[in-house]
């Protein structure tokens, strides 16, 4: 028992201490794990190689769950969305690149069945790195970027064809002797084993049959069930035993466990109990998928790196090369932007995490050697390690010659024209505060570090200058030593907090207007000395909310009064939150205690609410009883006109009259209030 806690000790020591390292050198969480790999396994010799061969196939759960997450996001509409790009682009991409490769291996005397195979495995991208990195560098919504997205997400769903073919494509030679070495062997259990070719085939529709009519028509009322408890750890029991099950049933009839799994995430894409799956198998699947890039890393043979070194950089890198170059042709075929294209086919050049998993299925199946299996996925490692470095050969070299000359290139001190106010982010949060200030007369210094953001503000003459805000030499360019205000509205979550904290520790007198994304990031920008933070979604928000109030019958007059104290409400709870939120360490994660100060903030908006419906009462009660009292003051001086017209008549019934009419008006004065 002590070896398997020691075991788990080196694993984990390992990936907490080289995973942030590698992130926070850009290289991605996927390249963190494999290094750690490599240092307790070839490097230290911490975990010897049959260990980590045992580990691997727990860790391979991992992979399974990946793909079932993978079919949880295939709903029908968002994949009908982006049908073109995904079937169109990243079809042929897959197409082409693995035809591609598969004629260079068939040229290299590969069977073919090998050859294909390979080409299938090194047309995939590393989904992991290429997101990340999208991400960090907000290109995720670029023509570029969305378009390797689309590929990459056809990418994900041609693993399950690959997974159900490689079976049929195993080498008679390497089969026979895989065979004969197991003759003694324990063999796993199989429900097919013994079978006729058409009754293992009846079996297998059977089974996939089942997953899908199961998942269908009794996934709802299980998680129905098992909701109703309202235990969050029964649900996870739930989602693991619906992952183990499959993984069983498919291993028993001697198919892939993550074919099932993928099914049965398409099965329940459209189920309410989606995004709670998601929630609860996302720490295992990436807990699981990390250890197996650590198994993978440890199980690297430094003796064939150094043996065929020369051939693995060379095999290396025109892989990259030839990925490169039809990733560009496609680019071009499907009209992508010059910019747009070379960040399309750079970020996917190299090979990908599910090419580790194919390589050793391959060689598992009887259709690869594990020598081929091994060179293969020292390419595929080499090529992930490279990424970093074409993204930044990318964005430092290839992107700025891209652009046009007139916006490409950072302006000089002496192009720009200083103004008082320098807005950082010329999105649509920038441009309307913009216009605003330069329809009352203000000048402003405009900056993105899209050029093509750039461009199209200068079509429409709104001068506007090419640079990232956050690098202080362009700030001091852009003269913010003599500026009186600076207004953050870039779409760079972490860019901005930057910025803010080095204007204010630098530039103090500087006044700050930030956008902020979320609650958190409002609290982080004030933290970081923002002076006012604005939601970039909740005015707009609160005028559609009083829109709605006025359509569902509400007066424009209460519509607006019952927006102002829910306005005043947040106000007064947004200061307690980010009071508590400093109290308790600036934690990024608020859980038990912002759900319940979320239901404080509820109840104190509905509290509010009635105050605002009770006191329209009460003034609709006033105003009732004040119209009440004036009609009758009407009624009661309407009879003393006549007297009084006949006291101006008869001088001589003056006081008789008087005295009448003041009996009169007291008597009625009297039975008018009364019940009042």
């Amino acid at each position: 028992m002590t070896s398997y806690f020691l075991q788990a000790f080196v694993y984990l020591a390992a990936a907490v201490l080289l995973v942030p390292l590698a992130k926070r050198f850009g290289l991605g969480s996927v390249l963190g794990y494999l290094m750690a790999g490599v240092l307790i396994g070839p490097v230290l010799g911490l975990v010897a190689e049959s260990s980590a061969s045992s580990v691997q196939h727990f860790a391979e759960f991992g992979v399974v769950m990946m793909l079932f997450l993978v079919g949880l996001e295939l709903q029908p509409q968002s994949l009908w969305a982006i049908r073109h790009r995904l079937f169109g682009l990243g079809g042929l991409q897959v197409v082409v690149t693995s035809a591609a490769i598969a004629a260079c291996g068939h040229l290299l005397g590969y069977p073919w069945q090998s050859s294909l195979v390979v080409g299938w495995i090194l047309s995939l991208s590393s989904t992991a790195i290429v997101l990340q990195t999208l991400a960090e560098k907000n290109l995720s919504k670029s023509e570029g970027g969305s378009s390797a997205f689309s590929v990459l997400l056809f990418q994900d769903i041609a693993v399950i064809p690959m997974l159900a073919v490689i079976p049929m494509l195993a080498l008679p030679d390497l089969y026979e002797a895989a065979a004969n070495a197991a003759v003694a062997s324990h063999d796993d259990l199989s429900l097919v084993a013994h079978l006729p070719v058409w009754a293992n085939a009846l079996v297998v529709v059977i089974s996939v049959v089942g997953i899908i009519l199961g998942g269908h028509f009794l996934g709802r009322p299980l998680f129905q069930y098992v909701a109703s408890s309202n235990s969050r750890e029964v649900f996870t029991a739930t989602a693991l035993l619906l992952m183990v099950g499959i993984s069983a049933l498919m291993s028993l009839v001697g198919l892939s466990p993550a074919l099932g799994a993928f099914l049965a995430g398409v099965v329940l894409a459209s189920s309410e109990f989606r995004h709670e799956l998601e929630n609860h198998l996302e720490p295992f699947k990436g807990l699981l998928l990390g250890l197996f890039f650590i198994t993978v890393g440890a199980g690297v043979d430094f003796g064939l790196l150094w043996q065929n070194l020369f051939t693995i950089i060379g095999l290396t890198l025109a892989l990259m090369l030839l990925k490169c170059g039809l990733l560009w042709l496609l680019g071009w075929m499907f009209r992508l932007p010059r910019s747009d294209r070379w960040l399309f086919a750079f970020s996917l050049a190299q090979a990908g995490e599910f090419g580790f998993v194919l390589l050793g299925y391959a060689a598992g199946q009887h259709v690869l050697t594990p020598e081929q299996a091994q060179l293969l996925a020292l390419v595929v490692a080499l090529s992930m390690f490279l990424t970093p470095g074409l993204f930044i050969l990318l964005e430092r070299q290839i992107l700025p010659r891209m652009q046009p000359k007139a916006s490409a290139s950072e302006p000089e001190a002496e192009d720009i024209e200083l103004a008082p106010v320098i807005i950082a982010g010329v999105g649509r949060f920038g441009q309307v505060v913009n216009r605003l200030l330069v329809s009352n007369g203000f000048r402003t210094v405009l900056l993105d570090h899209k050029a093509s953001q750039i461009e199209l503000m200068r079509r429409v003459n709104v001068k506007g200058y090419y640079g990232d805000a956050s690098r202080p030499e362009m700030l001091e360019t852009a003269g913010i030593a003599e500026a009186r205000l600076l207004i953050v509205s870039m779409d760079e979550r972490e860019q901005s907090l930057q910025l803010v904290r080095h204007v204010k520790t630098h530039y103090p007198q500087v006044q700050i207007i930030a956008r902020a994304f979320d609650r958190q990031h409002m609290y982080e920008l004030r933290d970081a000395g923002a002076d006012t933070c604005i939601s970039e979604t909740y005015y707009s928000a609160l005028e559609a909310g009083t829109h709605a109030l006025k359509v569902m019958g509400y007066s424009e007059q209460a519509a607006d009064q019952r927006k102002q104290a829910f306005n005043d409400t947040e106000n007064r709870f947004r200061e307690k939150l980010y009071q508590s939120w400093r109290e308790q360490g600036r934690h990024g994660s608020f859980d038990d205690y912002f759900r319940s100060a979320a239901i404080r903030l509820q109840e104190a908006l509905y509290q509010a609410m009635q105050a605002e419906e009770n006191a329209e009462k009460a003034s609709a009660a006033a105003t009732q009883d004040v119209n009440v009292d004036a009609a009758e003051a009407t009624a009661v001086e309407a009879p003393q006109a006549p007297l009084a017209a006949a006291t101006e008549t008869s001088t001589s019934e003056t006081s008789t009259n008087t005295t009448a009419t003041d009996t009169v008006a007291a008597a009625d004065t009297s039975s008018a209030r009364s019940p009042a």
